[in-house]
This record gives C-alpha cells, sequence and structure tokens, in this order.
C-alpha cells in the first residue's frame, strides 16, 4: 500500500517542523517547504523527510506541489493571495490544512488585539468558539488578512479546507518565543519581576505539539471547515511565569506592576486587561486531546537557555525589535520596585 503523501508548506519552522515529525512517525511521506536560509533539520531528513526549495512570492506554487498531495499543510499563509495560490493546486491535492490565528476573532463592537490600542481592548467571552464573530476581510492589518484568506478558501476550495485558529503559539525555532520575556530576566539576576494586572492576566497559548497533534487526527477523518486549537488549560501570566521558573531552577518574585493599557510596567507578551481565550471542544470532539503548557514547554526552555549559552537571541529573535516600548527596560523597572507604593508591591500569585 502506498504512503500517503503530504506537504508543508513553511515546513522548516516551529509549526512545520513538529507536523511533519508526526506524520513521518505514522508513516506518512513528507516534504517540506522552504525558502533555503534554513537546512532541513537532520532529525527530519534521517526518517526520510524530503526538502523543497521554493519562495511562493518569487514562482508558482505548483512548482513546489509537483505531481501532487493527499495533504497540504500550510504554515505560512498570511491573505488572499496566499489562499489562491492554494487554489491554483487544488486539483492536484487532496485537502488542505491551513493555519490562521484566533486574532480574527472580534467584540460585537468590531474591536479586535490589532486595534485594541486604537479602540480599546475587546471585550470577548470566556471562552470564544468557533462561532464567534470575526473581522471583516481586507488588508488593513494582520488579522483582516488572515480573514481574507479564510474566506477565499472556504467560498472557492473544490477540494476539503480546514482552518485551524491557534493563539499564542510556543515552540521551538519560534522567532518570537514570548517565554524569552521571562527567561531572559531570570537569567540576568532579576530576583522580582512585576506583571501587569497582578498576574491574572489570561491569554490562551498554543503549543506547536498541540497544533500537531491535532492535524495527526484531522488528516484521517473528515473535521469541521474551523477549528481553534489551544493547550488544554489557559493559565495565567503568574502561572506561565512559575511554570518556567520551576523548570529552569530559577527563584523569582513575581510582584504586581501596571493596571493601565497598555501595560509598560510588567507587561509581558501574554498580559492583556480581559481574558483571551478559546474554547477547543470541537477539537476535542475529534478525539483529540490537547496537552498542557506545562508538559509541552520543556523543550523550548531547553533550547532557550542554549541560545542564549551562546549569545543568539539578538539575531534569532527580532519581533521583540519590533516591540513599541522596550521589553527589557530594566531601569524603569527598577525604578517601578524601588516606589514605596505597596499596593504595587503585593504578590502576584497564581489564581
Amino acid at each position: 500500500m502506498a504512503k500517503r503523501s503530504a506537504i508543508i508548506i513553511g515546513g522548516t519552522g516551529q509549526i512545520g517542523q513538529a507536523v511533519a515529525q508526526n506524520l513521518l512517525q505514522s508513516g506518512w511521506d513528507v516534504s517540506l517547504t522552504h525558502r533555503g536560509n534554513s537546512k532541513l533539520p537532520e532529525t527530519l531528513a534521517q526518517q526520510g523527510a524530503k526538502s523543497i526549495i521554493h519562495d511562493r512570492e518569487k514562482s508558482s506554487l505548483g512548482e513546489a506541489i509537483g505531481s501532487g498531495a493527499d495533504v497540504v499543510i500550510d504554515t505560512i499563509a498570511y491573505d488572499a493571495k496566499h489562499g489562491q495560490q492554494l487554489l491554483d493546486v487544488q486539483n492536484d491535492v487532496g485537502a488542505f490544512i491551513v493555519i490562521s490565528s484566533s486574532s480574527v476573532y472580534c467584540d460585537e463592537k468590531g474591536r479586535s488585539l490589532d486595534e485594541a490600542l486604537l479602540n480599546g481592548f475587546p471585550d470577548l467571552p470566556e471562552a470564544m468558539t468557533e462561532s464567534q464573530s470575526t473581522l471583516p476581510p481586507g488588508d488593513d492589518n494582520y488579522s483582516t488578512k488572515k480573514v481574507a484568506l479564510e474566506l477565499c478558501l472556504l467560498e472557492k476550495s473544490t477540494s476539503p479546507v480546514t482552518i485551524l485558529r491557534p493563539c499564542a503559539i510556543h515552540g521551538v525555532n519560534s522567532v518570537h518565543p514570548r517565554e524569552w520575556w521571562f527567561i531572559k530576566r531570570m537569567l540576568d539576576g532579576r530576583s522580582e519581576i512585576p506583571l501587569a494586572y497582578k498576574g491574572q492576566s489570561r491569554f490562551h497559548t498554543t503549543a506547536v505539539a498541540n497544533i500537531a497533534g491535532l492535524i495527526d487526527v484531522i488528516v484521517s477523518k473528515a473535521s469541521p471547515p474551523i477549528l481553534n486549537i489551544g493547550d488544554e488549560r489557559c493559565l495565567t501570566v503568574a502561572e506561565i511565569g512559575q511554570t518556567l521558573a520551576d523548570y529552569l531552577g530559577f527563584s523569582v518574585r513575581l510582584v504586581d506592576g501596571d493596571n493601565i493599557f497598555p501595560a509598560k510596567i510588567g507587561g509581558t507578551p501574554w498580559s492583556v486587561p480581559t481574558p483571551f481565550m478559546i474554547d477547543s471542544s470541537a477539537a476535542r470532539s475529534l478525539g483529540f486531546v490537547p496537552q498542557s503548557y506545562q508538559t509541552t514547554i520543556g523543550p523550548v526552555c531547553d533550547w532557550l537557555m542554549d541560545v542564549a549559552k551562546r549569545n543568539l537571541p539578538a539575531k534569532l529573535f527580532p519581533v521583540f525589535d519590533t516591540y513599541k516600548d522596550n521589553p527589557f527596560d530594566y531601569g524603569a523597572e527598577d525604578m517601578f520596585l524601588l516606589s514605596d507604593r505597596t499596593d504595587k508591591r503585593a504578590m502576584a500569585s497564581p489564581e
């Protein structure tokens, strides 16, 4: 019996590598497309993964798809243009699985994550199902482009399409490892770490292991066209920080930071004034069992510690350079911590 075949677009990224590993272990023939800036990981090559050097912005997707595949998993599709690229090869593809984002959701006033600084943070339910309102499609920002991508495929594809909507993704080889916000402070000897909103912010996380695990399920059975995918439970920021400290063996005191939006003191990558949580019940109904943040974050911590030893973060984590405020402004933190305002010094403890 011939092996089932999968082509992963953006295959050398954090999601692509995790998905490839699972599919290879399940006996699939796996090919990974990438632009050639990084080598195919040796561990995947040894298991039979194939490398396809391709830049979707410079040549047609058909060149990468070749004679076709049972499933094409697009981890980097961004807008309607990329959706059309997939439609152009649909006659040679059994099914599509495309990574979108939970940032497409908005509240009843049309507020979303992207416009929060201008319009206020969205007032969203705990937790959002796939039926939650979404932004209109367009070219305005990341999220409206993702909506345009989704609609392009859902409305026009003749091949089955499954759209996955993860939250704050964590995995090895991320270019924006949010955990670095905590781990750098621990490595730099910061014994007290202020957290905005008393450390009680909840912004759902999604392990690449969970994305890969859900894909394992849906490649073998019919699934709804849209699925949320989050970790088993949505932790508070204080719980995330304590999880990282416990794993790495650091002793830190988590204290109260700003309570304004946007928070400058203690404003972590997960710090939000009201919860941003998703409901993954639809994925669970297919038999998928999400893993917890605690059980999936270890490899990320180990990788970040290795990167730190080699003094590489500035090169590997460029997204931190795009933050509006310096995420590692220790001077401002020290001034805050020296303040006599005891209301800001209470221990930020997990709920």
